[in-house]
This record gives structure tokens, sequence and C-alpha cells, in this order.
């Protein structure tokens, strides 16, 4: 389990370091230069990533509550949406005039959809320890940008590529879920 929490904690704490604290951020970019920061950003994910998938898998899972009777299609929905919402995100579509941080949302989404879906220590310490990062990234991001200027909203076409994509992409985790987590998606 310690290998599950260190690792949402290096992915958090290297997140938060250009949202609370920009002054280290521009340090190290005085220092080792924007390459050689955005590497070390890079390595250090990279290396939190590595943590989370090894400490879930070696992570004893003990039941700490029953998820929701009836709330599995409810979870898979968040899940979905969660997705959509990154991939949106990436693409600058709509969504980003009617939510502020699509892609820190959808990382809420997804780990309350897989909290409503999995009671259990690791789960807690993963899906809920994400959640509460991103809920906190938003808030330190919008503290630091102040107003929300809201663009103008592009093409319908990029709406019809996020949902192309999101259905790809849930598809590819379909299929690699199990290989990742050790558990298969069911429907």
């Amino acid at each position: 389990m310690l290998m599950l929490v260190t690792g949402v904690l290096l992915f958090a704490g290297v997140h938060f370091i250009p949202s609370l604290t920009p002054n280290i951020k521009a340090d190290a970019v005085n220092r080792i230069g924007v390459d050689g920061y955005k590497g070390l950003f890079s390595l250090l994910l990279l290396g939190s990533f590595a943590l989370m998938i090894s400490g879930w898998r070696t992570a004893l899972a003990v039941t700490l509550y029953a998820p929701p009777a009836g709330a599995h299609k409810f979870a898979i929905a968040l899940v979905v949406i969660a997705f959509y919402l990154m991939t949106a995100s990436a693409l600058r579509s709509r969504i980003r005039s009617v939510v502020r941080h699509p892609q820190l949302t959808g990382v809420t989404l997804w780990g309350i959809g897989h909290l409503l879906l999995n009671g259990d220590s690791r789960s807690v310490v993963l899906f809920g320890g994400l959640a509460i990062w991103a809920t906190l990234e938003m808030i330190a991001i919008s503290r630091r940008e102040g107003v929300w200027i809201k663009g103008s909203p592009p093409g319908w076409g990029v709406e019809i590529t996020a949902l192309l994509v999101t259905a790809v992409s849930v598809g590819i985790v379909v299929l690699i879920h199990p290989w990742l987590s050790g558990v298969p998606v069911w429907w």
C-alpha cells in the first residue's frame, strides 16, 4: 500500500508545484531550462504512474464499504463522461465554455465513478486520492487565474471529433483495463 500512496502523493505533488508554488517552478526553469523542467516533470509523472500501477497490483485490498446497490450504470456513465471531458479539454471543444477545468473535472468524475464501483482500501487511496487532488487543483488554478474568461466556441466538427476520440479511448481502456489493473470492465 505504501507504494500506491507514494505514487498518488508524487503525482499530486508534481502537479501542485506550478499551481501552488510557482516560484519553485520558476527557479527550476531558471536552473535547468524549460526543456529540462518539462523532462523532469515528465520523468516524475512516469515514476508516479509506475508506483501507482505496481502499488495497485501489490496492495492488499481490504473492504472498507459495500458499493451502493444499483449504482453500477451511473458509475460507468460518470467514467464515460470523464473520458469525454478529458478528450474535449485536449481538443479545445465547446465544453470549455461550460466547464472551466474540463480535464480536472473529468479526473474528479473518474475517481467518483470508481469509488461507486469499488469499496476497498486501494480504490479509496487511488481514486479518492486523485479525485481530491483534481478538486484541490481546480481551486488552486482558479484562485491563481482569477476571473474565468470564456473563449469563443469552435465549430461543431471539434465536438464530433471529441465524441469519436472518446469512444475509441473508452474502447481501448476497456480492452487494456484487465492488464492494467487486473480487473475487467463489466457493463
